[in-house]
């Protein structure tokens, strides 16, 4: 058991030895998490100070990016974990806060919203083929999520809804280089995962300033 989560994974087109720095631009792509994380801070100190549920969302990007670069330069069965985790309680916890600030439902309702939507993403992804879209599949709940959802809130709050839209035109480009990344291997050997890290920088901040702002217009729901 042991072996096996410490074993090697080669799973992206830029990686050709098992060594640290076998993914260079995969490695360090992972800044723009960084980047999104430390801008979207200073936009927090300027908006919305007071709002610690923001804050948070702000270190699980934080954590993102690290957990990123600990999989493209030791990739295996834990660090892909440090990789996924993050993720993955960020969309949840992001969609829960949309849910109150957002459309402005109460605690249950978002909650109950919140454990569905983790549901159906968890049973999509168990129905794909092994390999769907290089393993792109299981984000795709998320982009309905935040297409949906920006179409919703563009009825009640313009500005809020076409910001999440356009974090889902980002996400959507995003999702198509991650998912062509082997395709393009034998033309472009350094593959197109980095510009994945580079373009969900780029929604990361636009998803979190939106969030922020939902704060400072006063839809502010008190965090649990």
């Amino acid at each position: 058991m042991e072996s096996s989560w410490l074993s090697p994974i080669d799973a992206y087109c830029e990686r050709v030895d098992p060594s640290f720095w076998a993914e260079p631009l995969n490695a360090v792509t992972n800044l723009a998490f960084l980047i999104a994380a430390l801008a979207a801070f200073f936009y927090w100190t300027r908006r919305g100070r007071g709002d610690p549920a923001s804050l948070v969302l702000i270190a699980f990007v934080v954590a993102i990016g690290i957990g990123s670069f600990l999989y493209h330069t030791v990739p295996n069965g834990i660090t892909v974990l440090a990789d996924v985790i993050p993720i993955a309680l960020f969309i949840y916890v992001y969609f829960f806060f949309a849910m109150r600030r957002f459309l402005s439902l109460s605690v249950l309702v978002s909650l109950l919203i919140t454990i569905a939507f983790l549901i159906a993403s968890f049973a999509i992804a168990g129905m794909l083929p092994p390999g769907f879209l290089n393993g792109s599949g299981p984000y795709l709940p998320t982009w309905t999520a935040i297409l949906l959802v920006g179409l919703i809130v563009l009825r009640i709050d313009p500005a809020t809804g076409r910001r999440l839209l356009l974090a889902c035109l980002v996400l959507a480009v995003s999702l198509t280089f991650r998912s062509i990344d082997m395709a393009v291997c034998p033309a472009l050997p350094i593959g197109s995962h980095m510009m994945w890290h580079i373009l969900n920088g780029v929604m990361f901040y636009i998803v979190l300033t939106a969030m922020i702002d939902a704060t400072g217009r006063g839809r502010t729901a008190k965090a649990p």
